[in-house]
Parts: structure tokens; sequence; C-alpha cells
């Protein structure tokens, strides 16, 4: 009994560390994003016309601080992800190990795919239908925390939801999940993605249907490398213990 106590709490120590490694990363790339934080604000407003208004002092801070927050969230994800990986890899099979490690580039470039989805495709479109909606009626007016807490709003979840393939693959991959659970599952998958994109957007139908439906296909995505992976670890169960 003792022994497995203090198992538990070598794991528990394990996790903290590993956790701990994380936010000093975080903290790190934070820091370094803030450094620079103008260049990138001068590049997602170039496209802008006219200038942003400032309603406070503290207005243009809290932008700052939001901007180089997602910037960090995006250099971190690769470092979270290996320290996932370290913390689970002593109950990997050393062909596991291998395989899972891989993974860990594919998270980040499906966030900065998702993020550059949100920012180039959806929130122009997005955008451009709320502007002309007051077109001619109303005199346009953007504040600094009006337009950026509307684009953060908008991309941010993107970046995580795109991470959704990888993510069942690796699950898959581990035998947590398996193809056949995400097909009975499909229904609640997709009435859980749907209010997803219903809270992430504003209250349009055009744009609920342009967040549902990329979430929808990458659901099927998800499902279809899931039975993949299913397939492959099949094949090398039987193989390794071949039928008699």
């Amino acid at each position: 009994m003792e022994s497995k106590d203090s198992h538990v709490i070598e794991h528990m120590e394990e996790l903290r560390s590993r956790i701990i490694k994380t936010l000093i990363g975080f903290v790190a790339f934070f820091i370094l994003s803030f450094i620079f934080v103008q260049d990138i604000y001068e590049l997602l407003i170039k496209d802008l016309e006219g200038k942003l208004a400032v309603l406070g002092p503290s207005e243009i801070l809290w932008v700052y601080m939001i901007i180089a927050a997602v910037c960090a969230i995006a250099a971190t994800i690769p470092l979270a992800a290996f320290q996932v990986w370290r913390f689970v890899a002593p109950a990997l099979k050393p062909e596991e190990r291998k395989v899972t490690f891989r993974f860990i580039p594919g998270l980040f470039i499906l966030f900065i795919i998702g993020i550059s989805f949100g920012y180039f495709v959806l929130f122009p479109i997005v955008l451009g239908f709320l502007t002309s909606l007051s077109a001619g009626q109303f005199e346009m007016m953007f504040t600094v925390e009006k337009y950026f807490r509307f684009m953060i709003n908008l991309i941010l979840p993107f970046g995580i939801l795109f991470e959704m393939p990888l993510v069942v693959m690796f699950l898959t991959r581990l035998g947590i999940l398996n193809p056949t659970r995400l097909k009975k599952s499909r229904k609640i998958s997709y009435f859980a993605l749907v209010i997803v994109s219903i809270l992430i957007t504003p209250p349009d139908l055009i744009s609920d249907i342009l967040v549902i439906v990329p979430l929808l296909v990458l659901y099927e995505v998800s499902v279809q490398l899931s039975n993949i992976v299913y397939r492959k670890r099949l094949l090398r169960e039987q193989s390794a213990f071949p039928v008699t």
C-alpha cells in the first residue's frame, strides 16, 4: 500500500514539474512576444482603413498583452505537447514513443493553420458582412479593444479546434479512442460543435454557417484518420500475436 502511495506521489510530482516547465516557457515566450508586440500590432492593422480609436490609456496596453499572449500560446504548444509526451512516455512501448513524438510538430502547424484560416478567410468575411449592415446608416468607428476582442474571439478557437484531427489520431494510437466510438457519438459531437460555433461567432446566420461547416468537416476528417490509425494498430497487434 505504501509502495502504491509513493508511486502516485511520484507521478503527481512529475506532473507538477511538467506543468511548471510549461508555464515558465509560456512566460518566456510572452516576454519575447511583448518586445515585438508593436510590430505585430502594425502587421495586424495594415489592411484596416483609418485608425482605431482608444478610449482610455490602459486600453492599448490590454490589447498589447492579449496579442503577446496569443503569440506565446502558439509558441508554447510544442513545449506543452513535449511535456505531455515526456509524462506519458514511460507507459508507452519504444515504437509508440517514436510514433507519438512525431505528433508534436503537427500540433504547432495545425494551430497556425487554424489561426491563419480564421484570420485570412473567416475574419474578413464576417467583418465585411457586419460592416455592410451599417453602410449608409451609421458612422463606423472601431475602438482598439472592441476590434481586437472581436478578432481574437473569432480566430483563436480555430487554432485550438484545428488540433482535433491530430489529437484524435494520438488518442486512437494510444487505444483511448476508436473510429466506432467516434461514429456512435457523431450526433452529440455535431451538437457540441454547433454550440461552440454559435458561441464564438456574432449572432447572425451567415457567420454561424461559415464556422459550423469547417468544424463538421474537421470532425469527419478526424474520424477517417482515426479509422486509418486504428486499422494499422490492429494489423500490428495481429502480426505481433499471430493466430495459430
